[in-house]
């Protein structure tokens, strides 16, 4: 299979080769960058664009060259420099000294990584590619709406990658007839003429004369005509359109007792900030309810949930009676999708446990459509896993997933919200 580069300018300097077929031709290189930027970024710094490098041997092109066939004779210069056994000096400067961040070599020749920067808006489309809230029904059309592509006639300015060929060459077409049909008629009558003085016995000299010359001048004219001018490019235009799907509310809720550290936030915060965006982008309307908790629950605000330093003991029953009383009250669980996503290190009130398996089953699981439970440590499991655990066996509405690090959030996020999984397992 040939593959052909198409390296012409536009009218703006930008290379025609169009940038989004580029990204999905090194989409596994950028969003292995993108999924690896996660871990390397502040809480507050999930959303810019990013720097993405991929290795020259994986944009490699095709190209055609011609054979060298044939019988070829070459003379090879001998060495006139050195003998076997001779030793090289050493270059100036000494060797392995130059300014790079590489390590000195054997190796050879070599090439720079190609470096290429994504926008935010790119950067967020693949981060949150083939993601979905698990299990929404249509319930109610006055909430929840998704956005779809579709194809919305022609405009006149675009990137490249939306050029129609055929609608644009048939506009070159009609813009050549326009503007040379009369002109290609005079010719024709012109050469008629021409052709019949020729042919006459008479001396017709100096009518022949002026007929070529303004032959000539009409073909030149005719010939000035571009084959394609940019009035003649048109480019498939699209928009998202709302579709009203239902109603839905995600409640986060956070463990922000004593035995949280700062580092064990940091990454809920992660977490959350990844849950807050991706329901933004890929959904609008949606409602997110923020519970913090340690021995009392508290519905708060999106700046509190993220910035608060309030902490104390642990009692995370707390937080679930809060949700369903929330949902008893606001989302009634007949008219909303209703989620919940909870953080946690999994240390609870030796006591609290098994309260908060009671309060899942027998009250909240009968109401969601997914629940979601993340602990967050390096070590064993705690207390809270183990008690959950009963629940993901019974509940097919029920993940758990665990993050030991900060380079595993992006991971277990993707696994919890993957398009098309109605269940999930314990991790």
């Amino acid at each position: 299979m040939a593959h052909f580069i198409d390296r012409r300018l536009n009218s703006k300097g930008k290379s025609t080769v169009n940038r989004q077929r580029f990204i999905r031709r090194y989409k596994q290189q950028i969003k292995k960058a993108v999924s690896d930027s996660i871990s390397g970024r502040s809480v507050t710094d999930v959303t810019s664009g990013e720097e993405v490098s991929i290795p020259t041997r994986d944009i490699s092109e095709p190209v055609f060259h011609t054979d060298k066939g044939g019988k070829r004779e070459m003379v090879h210069p001998g060495n006139d420099q050195f003998s076997q056994g001779d030793k090289i000096k050493r270059p100036l400067g000494g060797a392995g000294e130059g300014a790079g961040e590489g390590q000195a070599s054997d190796s050879g020749e070599g090439q720079d990584d190609f470096i290429f920067q994504i926008s935010r808006d790119e950067y967020l489309d693949l981060l949150f590619e083939d993601l979905e809230l698990p299990n929404l029904q249509e319930n109610q059309f006055d909430k929840l709406v998704q956005y779809k592509t579709y194809r919305a006639g022609y405009q006149t300015d675009g990137v490249p990658s939306n050029l129609d060929i055929v609608r644009s060459l048939k506009g070159s077409v009609a813009r050549r007839i326009a503007l040379t049909s009369g002109k290609k008629k005079k010719l024709k009558q012109l050469e008629e003429t021409l052709e019949a003085l020729k042919q006459d016995t008479h001396d017709h000299q100096l009518e022949i004369l002026e007929l070529e010359k303004e032959i000539d001048e009409l073909k030149r004219q005719i010939a000035k005509v571009p084959f394609i001018d940019t009035f003649d490019l048109r480019f498939r235009n699209y928009e998202k359109r709302p579709q009203p799907t239902s109603k839905a509310v995600m409640f986060c809720l956070m463990d922000v007792s004593g035995s949280m550290d700062q580092a064990t936030k940091d990454i809920a915060k992660r977490f959350y900030i990844l849950l807050y965006l991706f329901l933004t982008r890929s959904y609008k309307n949606v409602d997110v309810v923020y519970i913090r908790h340690h021995t009392q629950a508290k519905e708060v605000d999106e700046q509190e949930f993220f910035y608060s330093q309030e902490t104390g003991g642990t009692i995370v029953s707390s937080a679930l009676k809060l949700m369903d009383e929330i949902v008893e009250d606001r989302y009634p669980a007949d008219e909303w999708n209703i989620y919940a996503a909870q953080a946690s290190d999994g240390d609870n009130w030796a006591d609290d446990s098994p309260m908060c398996t009671h309060i899942l089953h027998n009250k909240l699981l009968k109401k969601v459509r997914y629940y979601s439970y993340i602990e967050i440590t390096e070590r064993q499991h705690q207390s809270l896993w183990r008690e959950y655990t009963k629940l993901g066996e019974a509940n097919t509405n029920f993940a758990m997933k665990h993050i030991r690090r900060v380079e595993d959030i992006y991971p277990v996020f993707r696994e919890l919200f993957k398009k098309g999984i109605t269940s999930k397992g314990e991790s």
